[in-house]
């Protein structure tokens, strides 16, 4: 239940940053306060609480780590959603677990079975029906994003696992929001322009939605081993395609509905043989 919370957070998050993205606000300021807002917000709220505290961490390089990866991993993702249509943004997404059973292979070497490489394969099968049929219908610089960002959220959510361990979901968020916050500021200058009250709203709707979803994303894995809960992430397809429907007037050709199952059935059955073996595999962040 918390995962499927936070993927109808998540993709209200992304329908709001097409959307803001359409009203002409930079990607580069958009993140930064998608960072801040949420960082504000999670240290105001434990002020008033007295219970600051609750924000120290023993872990402060690998919080650094993720922020890093995380930060970067956001523009590419973003900057796909900014170009794709939703839904086939959304779909590129589901080759995470694809992604990191290939990093298993070739960086951890670890022994793939043919299950896995079937389901890799079917991941890439799957990305080429969608792309391979109409390639004016997605921008080439737009599927590069959405794979890169799919190949980041592999690291992702091994990171967010290790941390969940032993920090608190709030802890994880809030370190993460400051420590991109803190990457993204000095470019504010450059990127930052005046906005209407409509565009702050769209912002602010931005960073409470992205907030919303860190929290039970993480809140998820703390509860739940991610091959138990990668399942759940294939709903974002359901909220994908009704926003597009119902904001952009955009339904996914035949080819995305072709080619999404098939990357699904990739992902679950990676999740499936990782959760027979014990081990844990990537979901999308």
């Amino acid at each position: 239940m918390l995962r499927l919370g936070a993927m109808m957070l998540l993709s209200t998050m992304l329908m709001l940053v097409k959307v803001s993205g359409e009203h002409g606000i930079g990607l580069p300021e958009m993140l930064f306060w998608r960072q801040f807002l949420p960082a504000c917000a999670i240290f105001g709220w434990l002020a008033m609480k007295g219970e600051l505290g609750r924000l120290k961490t023993d872990r402060p390089r690998l919080h650094a780590q993720r922020a890093v990866v995380g930060t970067t991993n956001m523009f590419l993702f973003l900057g796909a959603v900014q170009l794709l249509p939703l839904s086939e943004a959304t779909v590129l997404t589901f080759t995470t677990p694809v992604f990191a059973v290939l990093l298993s292979a070739l960086l951890l070497h670890e022994t793939v079975g043919p299950f896995r490489w079937a389901a890799v394969l079917m991941g890439l099968a799957g990305v080429l029906i969608i792309v391979g049929f109409d390639p004016a219908h997605l921008p080439p610089l737009g599927v590069a994003l959405g794979l890169g960002g799919a190949f980041g959220g592999a690291i992702i959510s091994i990171q967010i696992r290790q941390l969940a361990m032993t920090e608190e979901s709030i802890r994880v968020v809030f370190w993460f929001s400051a420590i991109g916050a803190a990457m993204l500021a000095p470019g504010l200058p450059v990127f930052g322009r005046q906005h209407s009250l409509l565009d702050w709203a769209l912002i602010g709707a931005i960073g409470l939605t992205g907030l919303g979803a860190q929290l039970l994303m993480t809140a998820a894995l703390r509860f739940g081993t991610v091959a138990s809960v990668i399942v759940m992430d294939y709903s974002q397809f359901f909220w994908a395609t009704a926003f597009g429907w119902l904001v952009f007037a955009q339904l996914p050709p035949t080819a995305t509905w072709i080619g999404a199952p098939v990357i699904i059935a990739a992902g679950v059955i990676v999740a499936f043989r990782e959760h027979r073996s014990g081990r844990a595999v990537s979901a999308p962040p």
